[in-house]
């Protein structure tokens, strides 16, 4: 679950096409806490992390995602909005939002 409060931005540094889906790779500050498996909130659509390479980390849209959110016209050096899942006992500053797919427009280049 998500509190639908952008917590960081990260940059796309690569896009590579696998039949109908995507893998996208992004830098951002907080890439050293993340762990394999782990989700986050990508435009508001979940993903989970699949690859960490020094400064980098690695998310695969499949083709239903990308056909009802707007990650599939990402480019390299487009900035996302970035959201880690919500910890329990901690305050919400913002709202439970439950789901897989809350697209956000913000910070998308066209």
């Amino acid at each position: 679950m998500f509190t639908g409060i952008i917590e960081n931005l990260a940059t796309v540094t690569k896009i590579e096409k696998d039949q109908g889906n995507i893998h996208i790779t992004v830098r951002c500050s907080i890439t050293n806490e993340l762990k394999i498996d782990q989700s986050l909130a990508h435009n508001g659509v979940c993903l989970t992390v699949v690859n960490i390479e020094k400064d980098t980390y690695t998310v695969t849209a499949i083709k239903e995602t990308l056909d009802k959110s707007n990650l599939g016209v990402l480019k390299v050096g487009d900035e996302i909005n970035l959201e880690r899942a919500m910890q329990l006992g901690e305050r919400l500053d913002g709202h439970i939002v439950q789901g897989h797919v809350a697209v956000s427009y913000t910070h998308l280049t066209l």
